[in-house]
């Protein structure tokens, strides 16, 4: 089997794999979170601002905590995702949560085939495009579900992370996209003694080739923000210098870790 060619299949049993684990994680601390607890971050809630009555559409939203999330802030959100565990799993979180919101498992290059109607906000965050091998059709499904003047909200870590090898010893891939990376693991970022191997198909994706993509398919770029902290603490070797701000230990500041965008799309 050629995995860069039968990745969808590859990634979406990895995800699948995951998700039990991730549900039962304190790094998603289901309890805290049906307790009221936001999965939102001060980043990407400082671009998405007042979201009451807006139509939110949230890609690759895993299990669905940033899509509660947004709802609890008074949007009329679907999220969308790969994996149909993920997909269940968000929906049972969304009843003990008693939240409305709306899920829908699709690849989301294959959306346009599932989901009708415009949306306010387009919103996908951390870990996600590095799953996806063309940013060209990425980003012309988040301007075709986009009404004019409608706003895209994306945060995702910082491409230069992804250069390094897992111990951020050495750079162990390329910067600019190169083949897939395939690769094999053990455990999860969200609990890396679980009992659980999976293999992923994944790629790189630089800078320039982001924002090129969005502005060639409509999408005006309102700011481009770097910072030089992971929200989360899902890498090797890391120190929490800030509560909730976390640095590899030994390169601290050095580095930036996520970049944010916000863009608009275009009025004809």
């Amino acid at each position: 089997m050629n995995p860069e060619k039968n990745y969808l299949e590859i990634n979406r049993r990895s995800w699948n794999n995951r998700t039990e684990t991730h549900l039962q994680s304190d790094f998603y601390d289901v309890e805290g979170f049906l307790g009221g607890r936001s999965s939102l971050n001060s980043i990407e809630l400082e671009l998405l601002g007042d979201l009451t009555g807006k139509r939110v559409l949230h890609l690759q939203c895993h299990f669905g905590q940033d899509t509660i999330s947004l709802a609890r802030l008074g949007a009329d959100v679907t999220g969308v995702d790969l994996a149909d565990k993920a997909i269940a799993g968000a929906r049972e979180l969304a009843e003990k949560a008693g939240v409305m919101a709306n899920f829908l498992c699709c690849d989301i290059y294959d959306l346009p085939n599932h989901l009708s109607g415009k949306f306010d906000v387009v919103f996908t965050s951390y870990g996600v495009i590095g799953w996806l091998p063309d940013l060209g059709r990425w980003a012309g499904v988040i301007s075709h579900f986009l009404k004019p003047g409608g706003q895209f909200v994306f945060v995702e870590f910082h491409p230069v992370v992804w250069m390094f090898d897992e111990n951020f010893v050495k750079i162990g891939y390329n910067y600019f996209k190169a083949d897939a990376i395939v690769e094999a693991e053990s455990g999860t970022y969200a609990d890396r003694e679980a009992p659980i191997s999976q293999e992923s198909v994944t790629w790189n994706h630089h800078l320039g080739e982001v924002v090129t993509s969005l502005i060639q398919n409509g999408l005006q770029i309102r700011s481009l923000q770097e910072f030089d902290y992971s929200p989360y603490d899902c890498f090797n070797g890391t120190v929490e210098a800030e509560p909730g701000k976390f640095r590899i230990k030994h390169l601290g500041n050095q580095i930036p870790m996520v970049y944010a965008i916000e863009a608009k799309k275009e009025i004809a």
